[in-house]
């Protein structure tokens, strides 16, 4: 069965950093493109970054230079690492494959939710 299950979400202050983890089972992620994307309260979803099979990242601008997308081939994991957050970071992130379309035909977390907050 094909499953993607996000974790590594919490509370934090403003400024500090959180690392999520999106682990596959009953696919390799290392050839398939994943992306990252949250969804805020009353807000749509937004992608955040995406890392393609070939190793090619993109961020969105709001987190450039904060966020860094990563990939353990040996691990079948794909990383998130946050950093300066800040309250607008705050939303339930999913990972999302085998594209960074972000659409219903891609697999989906269940998500984990970031909130930064004093």
């Amino acid at each position: 069965q094909l499953q993607l299950v996000e974790s590594g979400g919490g509370l934090v202050q403003p400024g500090g950093s959180l690392r999520l983890s999106c682990a596959a089972s009953g696919f390799t992620l290392n050839i398939n493109d994943v992306g990252w994307f949250r969804q805020a309260p009353g807000k749509e979803r937004e992608g955040v970054s995406c890392i393609t099979s070939d190793g090619t990242k993109y961020y969105a601008d709001s987190v450039k230079g904060r966020f860094t997308i990563s990939r353990d081939n040996a691990k079948n994991m794909v990383y998130l690492q946050m950093n300066s957050l800040k309250p607008e970071d705050t939303a339930v992130y999913y990972c999302a494959a085998p594209t960074c379309s972000g659409t219903l035909n891609d697999y989906w977390g269940q998500g984990t939710q970031v909130t930064v907050s004093s």
